[in-house]
């Protein structure tokens, strides 16, 4: 039996169309079971941070013309971590009348997100309770500061097998 070349062409294209729609149809299938998390970088939808980009940048400049912030807490570890903060003016007087809502999330993944509020004012730091982490690794710790008007948001990342923290 002899193949005719003419009609080869044709199969294959219709072959490689097929291939590609289901290849196609397999992504929407598998990506629609994965988790999709909202990004929260200032602790809002990302869509909503995009649509304010113009105020947050302009809030952040205010504030930082005003005051400095420093994440204080030396390292995060599982059982116990204790979280600091020192807000000052430029002079490096401590401020006492901000107030400081901190969550601690993990990257990508909202199931242990942790919100946290009130913090004591101890010499001049603003502490917060301790936090028992329930998973090792990564952890993203955002804070939004507000003196007054000025509204601030400051994020870092910090990992409990490591003491290094970036900020972000």
């Amino acid at each position: 039996m002899k193949i005719n070349s003419g009609k080869i062409w044709a199969y294959s294209i219709a072959g490689a169309i097929m291939l590609v729609f289901g290849f196609c149809v397999a992504t929407v299938i598998i990506t629609s079971t994965l988790p999709v998390e909202n990004s929260d970088t200032n602790m809002m939808y990302y869509q909503q941070a995009d649509a304010n980009a113009n105020k947050l940048i302009k809030a952040k400049i205010a504030f930082d013309k005003k005051y400095k912030i420093e994440y204080q807490t030396e390292s995060i570890n599982l059982e116990s971590s204790v979280l600091k903060y020192r807000i000052s003016d430029l002079d490096n007087n401590p401020v006492d009348t901000a107030k400081i809502k901190v969550i601690i999330t993990r990257p990508n993944n909202h199931k242990f997100d942790q919100t946290l509020e009130n913090p004591s004012f101890v010499d001049g730091t603003y502490v917060f309770d301790s936090v028992t982490l329930p998973v090792a690794g990564r952890w993203d710790i955002m804070a939004k500061v507000n003196v007054g008007e000025l509204q601030r948001f400051y994020n870092v990342k910090a990992d409990t097998r490591a003491k290094e923290v970036f900020e972000y």
